[in-house]
């Protein structure tokens, strides 16, 4: 090796050295601790002396698998996943694409208005939504007003999943809408002048340029937007604390409440099965949305 390449070299692990540390003291380290508890019958009472269980195996996982409430909040994650990530993604290109070609002015003021709830304070945003979807509030007043019903937004199972996947729409859109927009800056905008010479209308290069050209940053959007609502925790527990009847309980939310009950190998089990199952959904949708040459 070169001096200068081993001098280059050097410099890049010097500089790469703190996101190392890091990651081995709070993601990798922490991750090995939980799948060693998984495999244990370890709970809050074998705190002081966490040494001194016994090994379990895979029995904890096929315990929490055989699970009610696991099973539910399961149903309920892929529930939120398969409603959630569409609508976002829709909704996120849908705005990406008007502050792209048709909005002109007061393009900047448009596009932080979307971004402002990614970035608002979720707790915060939790009870101005609490209060806004009360029996008596805001919502509820103004539905009366025009005639409608008043639902029961948080205490109603139906509802309140409504309730749930609409903020979790609401939060994640913003995020969709960038990805997008940086996707669409990236297109030529010789390809779309050569198209509408050639006659093609607006329909015609959104469903043969503009989307075909967008499948890198789709399948980037796709992949994050799953993960993020695999491990959707803040909306469901902020709002409705996974209830009512666990109708809006997620995994995250179910780990969470274990560790909590001190069920420490449990819920240790139900974080390496999230993390699995994030792997493999994350796998699929590379595999299936990748570039294709």
């Amino acid at each position: 090796m070169h001096e200068g390449s081993r001098a280059e070299a050097t410099t890049a692990w010097l500089f790469l050295a703190p996101f190392l540390a890091i990651f081995l003291l709070f993601t990798g380290i922490p991750a090995v601790l939980a799948i060693g508890a998984s495999l244990t019958d370890i709970s809050a009472r074998d705190i002081r002396d966490p040494f001194n269980v016994n090994f379990t195996g895979f029995q904890g996982f096929i315990d929490i698998i055989n699970n009610p409430g696991f099973q539910s909040a399961f149903l309920n994650t892929v529930m939120f996943v398969v409603i959630c990530v569409p609508i976002s993604m829709a909704l996120g290109l849908a705005l990406a694409l008007m502050l792209n070609n048709g909005i002109r002015r007061l393009r900047n003021f448009f596009r932080a208005a979307a971004y402002v709830p990614v970035i608002t304070n979720i707790v915060a945003a939790a009870v101005i939504w609490q209060y806004a979807f009360s029996i008596t509030g805001p919502v509820n007043t103004t539905l009366a007003d025009l005639g409608l019903g008043a639902p029961n937004w948080l205490g109603e199972p139906g509802w309140a999943i409504t309730t749930v996947v609409m903020m979790g729409v609401w939060r994640t859109t913003g995020t969709c809408m960038i990805l997008f927009l940086a996707g669409l800056q990236a297109v030529p905008e010789e390809i779309y002048e050569a198209a509408a010479t050639d006659g093609a209308g607006a329909w015609r290069r959104l469903w043969s340029i503009t989307l075909p050209l967008l499948r890198p940053t789709t399948l980037l959007v796709t992949v994050l937007q799953t993960v993020s609502f695999l491990n959707i925790f803040e909306e469901p527990y902020l709002l409705t604390k996974g209830g009512p009847l666990g109708s809006t309980k997620s995994i995250a939310v179910w780990v969470y409440e274990q560790f909590g009950f001190g069920n420490v190998s449990a819920s240790m089990a139900g974080s390496v099965l999230l993390l699995v199952l994030v792997g493999i959904v994350a796998i699929v949708q590379f595999r299936i949305l990748r570039p294709k040459h």
